[in-house]
């Protein structure tokens, strides 16, 4: 999985395999998984906290974690298209 942008909650959205976008900005508050580690469709990848509230992340595809480019405590923001 890369992750460039942000993450949608659902982990599920029609985006490419792999990616996560996100409509509002947070915070990572905690990483579920590790560079290497195999992920199955459905398994939490982190938690982020946004609005006040903590959203599991959900991985979209199987596969495994090639990168990770956040860590607990980054915020992550809405990139302009």
């Amino acid at each position: 999985m890369k992750v460039y942008r942000g993450f949608k909650p659902s982990g599920l959205s029609n985006a490419d395999a792999g990616s996560l976008i996100t409509d509002m900005p947070g915070k990572v508050v905690k990483s579920m998984t590790t560079e290497g580690a195999v992920v199955n469709q459905g398994d939490t990848l982190l938690i982020l906290e946004a609005m006040k509230m903590e959203n599991e992340i959900k991985c979209g595809v199987n596969g495994t974690v090639k990168e990770i480019h956040v860590s607990e405590g980054d915020v992550i923001t809405i990139a302009p298209l």
